[in-house]
């Protein structure tokens, strides 16, 4: 595809990492950047740096491809402490007016934090400066801290507690600001859509059309008999719910469902998980691998499985649930407008009630004893999930903002 010859201008929420033989960044940053550039001639990149070891999922720039040649990466400083946020706030905002000067299309993201959030930023000087962009987010943080402020120690709660309102009067009034907003996922978009002048719903989704289960597959799964396949790839989080999803397999232990079932990601309460799968009624069914880098080993497990198993207790738009459904494997878990919305049209999925693990578990243990009716949650999960790819997404993102984002400034 031939790129139009326009600068995009975008923040990444994902920081760069700096080590001796080059710059790393989010394996799936660089896919995204890469589909970008097949929309937009030239791409002004504005991230944080840090040093230190990288994530697991961080690769080279050079993982972009050819069109890393038409980008311009502008470095800003990690400073999420207030100290360091505050001393290179000045420095930061001339290196951002600079850069939003050079764009076509401005957009930038919702970071949720009063320091250190460069996407909130960005979008205050190209408020300043008259300029038109966009704000682009996949969940809603102002809730995602509400609901931490429960369980986080102490000095962490008290800091939630005064960051909370002021978190969500800046989000509300920087969306009112944008010309167009883009929300990833129902229900990020129904919490912020009242606020923006042009809210649309979109995807994000760095899933390609290879990746899609095949018929053949497809079928096979269909027919396999034997234990449940049940399987969560995420970070091991207190808002993913790891606690309830532990004790939903406790209790399809003790109700006597055979099933086997696995957790693919790192975090903080790895383990714990891990702690409470050796000392209990879990021991030697459910595996706890921890990070896996390798995609092909991910989306090979969701093709493996029987269910995507999830427990969400915060508003946001997880994209593993697309890629479960990308391979056939039906979402079972707390209802809320995301993945309803994923599911609305061919029902590939059961939801039932948010934080009631017994209730999920009853519908999960009813459906590892009807074979026949998981076997069409398969298929319908498969077909619910045909519509995504990350070529798609991309493009409708890339039409959504030239259709409705006016230029920054005027053509050459």
């Amino acid at each position: 595809m031939t790129a139009p010859t326009d600068t995009l201008l975008l923040h990444l929420p994902a920081s760069l990492y700096r080590r001796e033989d080059g710059l790393l960044l989010d394996d799936q940053a660089c896919n995204g950047l890469r589909l970008w550039a097949e929309h937009f001639e030239h791409l002004i990149v504005m991230v944080a740096v840090e040093d230190g070891p990288a994530p697991g999922s961080w690769v080279p720039l050079d993982r972009i491809g050819p069109a890393r040649a038409r980008m311009d990466f502008v470095h800003l400083p990690s400073a999420w402490r207030p100290d360091r946020f505050l001393r290179a706030l000045g420095p930061a905002r001339k290196i951002i007016r600079s850069a939003l000067a050079r764009a076509d299309y401005v957009g930038t993201t919702l970071g949720g934090a009063s320091f250190g959030d460069w996407g909130a930023v960005i979008a205050r000087e190209a408020a300043a400066m008259g300029l038109p962009f966009y704000i682009w987010t996949d969940r809603v943080e102002p809730d995602v801290a509400r609901r931490l402020v429960k369980s986080a120690p102490l000095r962490r709660r008290l800091r939630l507690a005064v960051e909370y309102p002021i978190m969500c009067r800046m989000e509300q009034g920087l969306i009112a600001k944008a010309a167009l907003g883009l929300f990833h996922g129902r229900e990020t978009y129904d919490a912020y859509a009242p606020y923006s002048p042009n809210p649309q719903h979109v995807h994000d989704i760095h899933i390609h059309k290879s990746d899609h289960i095949t018929p053949q597959m497809l079928a096979l799964k269909q027919a396999r008999q034997g234990p449940m396949r049940i399987v969560y790839a995420g970070r091991a989080d207190p808002m993913k719910g790891t606690g309830d999803w532990l004790a939903v397999l406790e209790h399809l232990a003790q109700a006597g469902v055979d099933f086997e079932a696995e957790w693919l990601g790192d975090g903080p309460d790895l383990v714990n998980m891990r702690a409470r799968v050796a000392q209990g009624p879990l021991k030697d069914r459910v595996a706890l691998p921890g990070f896996v880098s390798d995609r092909a080993l991910l989306l090979g497990a969701l093709r493996a499985a029987d269910v995507l198993l999830f427990c969400h207790l915060t508003p946001e738009s997880p994209r593993v649930l697309i890629e479960a459904l990308a391979s056939g494997c039906p979402l079972v878990g707390y209802d809320s407008a995301y993945p309803a919305d994923l599911i609305a049209q061919h029902a590939g999925g059961v939801l039932t009630p948010l934080g009631q693990a017994e209730d999920l578990a009853k519908a999960l243990g009813a459906l590892a004893q009807d074979r026949a009716r998981l076997s069409d949650l398969i298929g319908r999960a498969a077909r619910d999930g045909s519509a995504f790819d990350d070529e798609t997404v991309f493009a409708h993102r890339a039409k959504l903002i030239r259709t409705h984002l006016p230029r920054a400034r005027p053509r050459a």
